[in-house]
Formats: C-alpha cells, sequence, structure tokens
C-alpha cells in the first residue's frame, strides 16, 4: 500500500489526477475516485450521526462500521487489494437480524423523517445505495471483489433499519414511531 499522508496540501492533484494507494495516478473523474468519495461521503455522514445522541449499542456499531468503511476505501484504493474481509458482512447480517427483530412489521411506506438522529440515518442509507451504485458501475469496467459490494448493500439496509430503531429511541422527544406515507389507499381507507 502506498504511503501515509504525512502533508494534505501536495499540489499533485493540480493537474486533474489523484494518486491511489498503489502509487498510480489516475484522473479525479475515474470510477475508482468516485467511489471511493461516495464511501467517504458516507463515513463522513456517519460521523454527523455520531455526533446525535444514542443508544449506547448503536453508537458501538456505527463506531465498527465507519472502521470497516475506512477499510472499504483503502481497498478500492489498491487495485486488486483485499482488506474488507467477508465477516464484516457477516456482521452486518447479524444485525440486521437483531435490530429488525425488535421492530414491528411495515404495513406502509415510511418517510425518511421523524427524530433528527432518524433523519440521519436516512441520509447515511442514501450516501450508502450511492456508494453500491458506484462500486457496481466500477465492478463493470475492472474487477472489483464482491466484498465492497455485498457490505454496501447490506449496510443501506441496516441504516434503515436503524433508523426506524432511532424513532423508536425518542432520545429527542420528536419520534416515538415511524412516520408513515399517506397513500391514497389509506386515506381512502380512513374515509
Amino acid at each position: 500500500m502506498g504511503n501515509r499522508l504525512t502533508q494534505i496540501s501536495t499540489r499533485t492533484g493540480d493537474d486533474g489526477s489523484t494518486g491511489l494507494g498503489d502509487g498510480s495516478r489516475v484522473p479525479k473523474n475515474h470510477l475508482r475516485i468516485q467511489a471511493i468519495g461516495d464511501v467517504d461521503e458516507l463515513n463522513s455522514n456517519l460521523g454527523v450521526l455520531l455526533a446525535e445522541p444514542l443508544p449506547a449499542d448503536v453508537r458501538e456499531l456505527l463506531v465498527t462500521i465507519q472502521h470497516e468503511l475506512f477499510n472499504l476505501g483503502g481497498e478500492l484504493s489498491v487495485p486488486g487489494f483485499e482488506l474488507l474481509k467477508a465477516d464484516a458482512v457477516g456482521a452486518l447480517d447479524e444485525a440486521l437480524e437483531r435490530y429488525n427483530s425488535t421492530l414491528p412489521r411495515l404495513q406502509e411506506f415510511i418517510l425518511p423523517a421523524g427524530t433528527r438522529s432518524a433523519a440521519i440515518a436516512h441520509v447515511c442509507r442514501t450516501v450508502a445505495r450511492r456508494a453500491e451504485r458506484a462500486v457496481v458501475t466500477l465492478g463493470a469496467a475492472e474487477a472489483v471483489n464482491d466484498a465492497p459490494r455485498l457490505y454496501l448493500n447490506r449496510l443501506s439496509d441496516l441504516l434503515f433499519v436503524l433508523a426506524r430503531v432511532l424513532n423508536r429511541a425518542n432520545l429527542d422527544g420528536l419520534g416515538g414511531d415511524d412516520v408513515y406515507w399517506r397513500s391514497e389507499r389509506l386515506a381512502r381507507g380512513a374515509e
């Protein structure tokens, strides 16, 4: 893997290129850089979520996810390198099962709303989906390991579930339940 950053302003990217972890340079609009950038944005949004009041178990899980996303980004930065392990995907599957088991079944679509922490979790979910699309796009052009794609897919599902958990945790007093979409079907049923 390439050298760790020792200074931030190197000016080497002034020509529109950036360095990968293996020392090669690619244009800043390269599919690999777009995928890395989306993963970085997701990790940054998780940092915003972590600045909110959260249940301790959710906080611990999100911190672990941030580290795994850093591994995922590192893997993407070195073509052919494997850093994210299959057990990281398995851990997300376990968390999905655990948190989903505490929630009532959905009767309708929900809106990305409720408590501030739940709303931020929904933003993270949408960024995870974009990062997943970027990894899939990269994988169509170059060889990419399966784990990054699988991890982002599971993570977006988990973030949806965690948004529901955070609404019920009601740590800011503004939640308590899912915010349901008011469909025409529901409106007709209420008449």
